[in-house]
């Protein structure tokens, strides 16, 4: 059971990293861009340290596009509470009926 959740874990923690590495800048709009895209490059670091990993364990129980599949859901599913709780933006519904169609998506990608 841990070698299929490790590679989950790690690749939400590298998903946190990456996107406010992405878009935590949106909140300091005055700042410099070439301060923000230095600092976006520092916090990216951190992301690879743990997506890298995520993928080269991951590969081991998943094949490559169960491990996208994954990722994106992972990534989608960060990115919506990022956007509601740090940057103060409204959970529409069309937003969760695109994120159901995504779970379809990966029913169809994961079946056997």
């Amino acid at each position: 059971m841990i070698k299929y959740l490790s590679p989950i874990v790690l690749l939400l923690i590298s998903n946190i990293f990456m996107t406010f590495a992405w878009y935590g800048h949106l909140k300091h709009r005055s700042m410099p861009l070439l301060i923000v895209i230095l600092v976006s490059w520092g916090i990216a670091f951190f992301e690879y340290c743990f997506q890298v990993p995520a993928n080269r364990i991951g590969y081991s129980v998943y094949n490559a596009a169960q491990l996208k599949t994954i990722q994106e859901v992972i990534t989608l599913t960060v990115f919506a509470f990022f956007s509601v709780l740090y940057l103060k933006e409204e959970f529409k519904w069309n937003y969760l009926i695109g994120f159901v169609f995504i779970i379809l998506a990966v029913f169809f990608i994961f079946k056997k």
